[in-house]
């Protein structure tokens, strides 16, 4: 049962207060702007300011992320993410770099839910819990799926915020009853940070309960499934200003700054970082999770889109991301993880090639790959009950893994290209992936696309640019990705 009950916002505050900055320094009259980037297995703070037409760019603080088992669910631990948020603050201070201005993004679809003193109601649960096991039929059968995507135009994942909310409705309905808020991830912090409630467009559009035509919350929708209506709040677009930093937190950190909201899901942040100077492209924002599509300006909420499990997700200025949501290096984490870290990312991209013939492939998209306690075991079993030789070796795993990804993306690009009745020529991969040589050299080869990869730090580099327009440094997208263009070091493979 979700049971857990965290203290209200003064002890977040409690915790890191003994680290607060003190004292003067001169510092920087350039215009500089603080992206906090929160992913699912890590966080950074990145600086950056515009310098002779280019964006230049500074990591100045990382922090691990992992979830914790606590009473039989995987959650988040919200006080620990608070505290490295503040702490990277702080180094602007220190370094002498005062931003104008900050914003965060983070990994979609989680949330907390908040009571009247803005209390947490239970925790921050992750949606890799199972505590979404048996409530998509709960759902459809209060709405049924057809009908769900029509309205909402999301992909089916287990993992959906509508699914967790039933999740809550359904062990602790006390929470739903007793909320006043609910805040997506980052929202919650640039509240935390704030005081003030701003609800993301980009990250409500991945809790399957807003209308992609109305760009708003689908309230008769929410209503039919027994959730508070009165918890969502207003909608605001990427660009909007959430508020000034809190007295307490200006002690902390040492200075005060504007919080402006960008696009608060690290893939719609991703997305607008993308270095295209048209919109001839397919993208693969390349991390924890491989999130691969176009950008549309209309959604496509239609049958065959349904089928092909295709979501329509919010982006900049009301531009769709129509992408799907593929199992990513979460795989490849894992087992550099369960071999203690023995080998790089680089090393396993290195035994891969060197096992470029070996013939076992797996479906990445299958949920035995979602959270299961041990990945190379899960690998080796899907062979095993698909009658494929069973991976053995680092390099054999890890070539299974970048193989059946690339699989995958050409399969998606076939999708997408059918759909849309329009041939693609490139592809832009950005985030993590974008390093991992060996994975976009098979991209190419199954896709047939020529393949641009960087930067690397798209989330961080899209939450920057969100802030520049906002702060008139570039006029428009276009501008902005002229720019980043300009600024990444990109590499290209052929197919």
């Amino acid at each position: 049962m979700v049971n857990e009950k965290v203290s209200d916002r003064a002890s977040f505050f409690d915790i890191i207060r003994a680290a607060s900055v003190s004292g003067g320094m001169e510092v920087s009259m350039d215009n500089f702007y603080l992206a906090i980037d929160l992913g699912a297995s890590s966080g950074r703070h990145i600086l950056g300011h515009i310098s002779n037409g280019r964006m230049k760019t500074e990591e100045i603080y990382r922090f691990e992320n992992k979830m914790q088992k606590t009473d039989n669910h995987l959650r988040w631990d919200e006080k620990k993410l608070f505290q490295e948020i503040v702490d990277g603050i702080k180094k602007c201070k220190e370094l002498g770099k005062i931003p104008v201005s900050l914003a965060i993004d983070s990994w979609g679809i989680d949330f907390v839910l908040l009571d009247q003193r803005d209390q947490i109601l239970g925790s921050m649960v992750s949606y890799r819990d199972s505590r979404t096991k048996g409530m998509e039929e709960k759902v459809f059968r209060i709405v049924s799926e057809s009908e769900l995507y029509y309205r909402t135009g999301i992909q089916r994942e287990i993992f959906n915020t509508i699914y967790q909310l039933m999740a809550v409705k359904h062990e602790n309905p006390e929470y739903i009853q007793n909320a006043a808020t609910m805040l997506m991830v980052a929202d919650f912090f640039q509240f935390m940070l704030t005081g003030n409630k701003v609800q993301d467009y980009t990250n409500a559009t991945t809790t399957q309960l807003v209308d992609p035509v109305a760009k708003d919350w689908d309230y008769e929708l929410i209503d039919r499934l027994g959730f508070r209506k009165d918890m969502f709040l207003p909608i605001s677009m990427p660009g909007s200003t959430v508020g000034r930093l809190k007295k307490e937190i200006c002690d902390m950190v040492g200075f005060d700054c504007e919080v402006i909201l960008p696009c608060t899901h690290d893939t719609a942040s991703a997305v607008l970082a993308v270095p295209a100077l048209d919109d001839d492209f397919m993208y693969i924002s390349s991390g924890t999770w491989s999130l691969m599509g176009v950008e549309r300006k209309k959604p496509d909420c239609s049958e065959e889109s349904r089928q092909k499990n295709f979501a329509n997700e919010g982006g900049y200025e009301y531009r769709f991301r129509y992408l799907k949501n593929i199992m990513g290096l979460w795989m490849i984490q894992s087992v550099k993880k369960e071999y203690d870290n023995k080998y790089s990312f680089e090393d396993f991209c290195r035994l891969a090639k060197e096992n470029d013939d070996y013939p076992s492939r797996v479906d990445v998209q299958d949920k035995i790959f979602l959270a299961p306690p041990n990945m190379t075991e899960a690998i080796r079993d899907y062979c095993r009950n698909t009658n494929q030789p069973i991976p053995r070796t680092p390099g054999e795993i890890s070539f299974v893994i970048y193989s059946s990804l690339a699989e995958c993306y050409a399969k998606t690009a076939g999708e997408i290209e059918k759909i849309t009745g329009k041939l693609y020529k490139r592809i832009h991969v950005v985030g993590g992936g974008a390093n991992a040589d060996y994975l976009n050299e098979l991209t190419a080869h199954y896709t047939g696309k020529t393949v641009y990869a960087g930067p690397s730090e798209a989330s961080a580099i899209g939450n920057l640019a969100a802030q520049m327009m906002k702060a008139k440094e570039f006029n428009s997208v276009e501008e902005a990705r002229a720019c980043i263009s300009r600024s990444s070091d990109i590499k290209v493979y052929e197919q």
